[in-house]
């Protein structure tokens, strides 16, 4: 019972706090990176020595090598990045998770005042109060998310102080002797390690563990290096269960992270077995805390030296282990792997309604081509790309909202917010060209000619409307309100414009000019072409407004309008100009 109260308990409640701990920090550092690093990342990973040194830099931010693991995992299922591109990655991520334990052997610094607060357990408690101050009062997002750090590491701490604490009787336990000699054989070791760390899926609470047996005097070096080697092994499987209903490249990225950990292990274990035969003392001697970081670090920086020149054999391993066959695509616009990580999600999503912007484009812009001179051909590719705007909207739509849900930065709020606001018009935009398609192909099938005056009037109205279309879309894959400000005036101007050629279609009608069934195309056209600007105004209003807290389209154009904001009246009347019908 005393047992069981002064160690088990305490070993099992510090795991839990260190694993607690270790998540609110991450979560905090990964909201706070926010996505910028992880579309780097998909320009960067063509070479493995950027890949490396971002690999490490994310997975130092995020503080968890199978979270960025999982993550690529994501990446490389949604088709986002290439397969043979994550090595670098990986290595980079295995070697920047190996601060954890850095941090971790401060709290055996022991010694005058000036080296004994550089111990994490005299800063943690200040620390933890900075941060449930900051989460008290704080009203920026970022400080929250900081407060969330710093209360994150204390925690953490607080954690790895109860298993250094349940560890310092533990060589008076009866069993424990047996115990050391189960782990003085490396392999078996290895494998206690490894089972270890995939039952808890995190290397660094194992790191941790081992860290603590060493600040009781209880292991020696050749315990500790295959207890590290296992847990590097061990993080793998998080991984695996991440990869389950992947396709092949996904999978294949699971078996390069396992396979250069497996492979570095085995060199290393074959070396420690040599050094041993040779009789090296230092195998026998104690190590320290701060001898399982040294480990840690020089396994993970020496695999990744050896490995790199053979990156291409690994490749095709991995090819091997999981060949090429034929499978059912992964159809999906994110992957749900990435749901998690808000800001990589984010950042997708962005990536994705640039796609779909860019699609409204050509469906509008094909649809325009061929008014006067109708082709099938190209009212398929219309009708395709109003279908494929349509899943866009629905899947990023459905997708948006439920990241809504996770806890957002103020900028990531808005994002979204200004996201969903422009699905919709961007989508209703390609409903419109699929009617000017059908409206074409009335003309043509009808052998409708309009009159010159009537004909001139259409392509006034369509110049206009490529170039507000333009505008709009270019504005919105930017980010640029500056560009986006220029959409109103001609917005205005193609209101003008709708009413003017409805006046003198009816004057034409009255005089003879025209005929009632040519009337109803004529306004069909106008309609659907006024239709698009005004939601190119929409969508422009939300790029301009990206950073307010509440998008408020009415009151901003009520605004423009009535009080002439910027340049409006004078942009305005040179649009009037350019596109005047006189």
């Amino acid at each position: 019972m005393d047992v069981l109260n002064t160690m088990v308990i305490p070993l099992i409640l510090g795991l839990t706090f260190f694993m607690f701990g270790m998540n609110v920090m991450s979560g905090g550092l990964e909201t706070m990176a926010g996505g910028g690093l992880e579309r780097t990342m998909k320009k960067v990973t063509s070479n493995d020595f950027l890949g490396f040194f971002l690999g490490a830099g994310i997975t130092v931010a995020i503080q968890s090598s199978s979270a960025f693991t999982v993550m690529l995992v994501g990446l490389v299922n949604s088709g986002l990045l290439n397969f043979s591109n994550t090595f670098g990655l990986i290595m980079g991520s295995n070697v920047g998770t190996t601060l954890t334990a850095w941090l971790l052997s401060l709290a055996g610094l022991e010694g005058k005042w000036y080296i004994e607060i550089l111990n994490p357990s005299f800063f943690a408690p200040i620390l933890a109060f900075i941060g449930i101050v900051m989460q008290m009062f704080a009203k920026s997002s970022r400080k929250k998310d900081l407060g969330n750090i710093f209360i994150g590491f204390a925690i953490l701490i607080f954690g790895m102080d109860l298993m250094s604490d349940s560890m310092v009787s533990v060589r008076t336990l009866p069993g424990f002797d047996s115990f050391l000699a189960t782990l003085k054989s490396p392999i078996a070791a290895l494998l206690i390690s490894t089972v270890f760390t995939g039952v808890i899926q995190s290397s660094a609470a194992t790191i941790g563990i081992v860290q603590a047996l060493a600040l009781s005097g209880g292991i020696t070096w050749e315990m500790a290096i295959p207890l590290v080697l296992g847990a590097n092994i061990g993080t793998c499987v998080t991984a695996l269960i991440g990869s389950l209903g992947t396709n092949k490249n996904a999978k294949r990225v699971v078996i390069m992270h396992f396979a250069v950990n497996a492979f570095g292990s085995i060199v290393c274990m074959i070396i420690m077995y040599v050094l041993k035969a040779f009789g090296a003392s230092i195998l026998s001697a104690e190590i320290a805390m701060v001898g399982v970081a040294i480990v840690h670090t020089l396994f993970n920086a020496i695999n990744t030296v050896i490995l790199l020149p053979i990156k291409k054999f690994i490749i095709k391993f991995c090819e091997l282990v999981v060949p090429d066959k034929d499978e059912k695509q992964h159809t999906v616009f994110l992957d749900e792997r990435i749901f998690n990580n808000t800001p990589l999600a984010i950042a997708e999503c962005r990536r994705l309604a640039n796609e779909m912007a860019e699609y409204t484009r050509t469906a509008i812009m094909a649809s325009l081509e061929i008014v006067w001179n109708f082709n099938e051909q190209k009212a398929q590719f219309v009708r395709e790309t109003e279908t494929l705007t349509d899943k866009y909207e629905d899947k990023l739509g459905t997708y948006l909202v439920r990241v809504s849900s996770n806890n957002l930065s103020e900028d990531d709020s808005h994002a979204v917010s200004r996201m969903l606001h422009s699905l919709n018009d961007m989508e209703r935009i390609s409903d419109h060209a699929l009617n000017i398609c059908g409206t074409a192909q009335e003309i043509k099938e009808k052998n409708i000619e309009f009159s010159k005056d009537a004909k001139h009037e259409i392509e006034v109205m369509i110049s206009a409307l490529k170039e507000i279309t333009d505008i709009t879309i270019d504005s919105f894959i930017n980010d640029d309100f500056e560009a986006a400000a220029h959409v109103e005036p001609i917005e205005q101007v193609i209101d003008k414009l709708k009413n003017e050629l409805k006046s003198r279609h009816i004057d034409r009608l009255q005089k003879g000019d025209c005929t009632v069934q040519m009337g109803f195309v004529f306004s069909d056209l106008l309609t659907n072409i006024e239709r698009v600007s005004d939601h190119c105004s929409n969508i422009a209003v939300y790029t301009i407004q990206q950073d307010s807290p509440k998008l408020d389209t009415h009151k901003y154009l009520r605004k423009v309008k009535t009080a002439a904001v910027g340049n409006f009246l004078e942009e305005y009347g040179e649009y009037e100009k350019k596109y005047s019908i006189d």
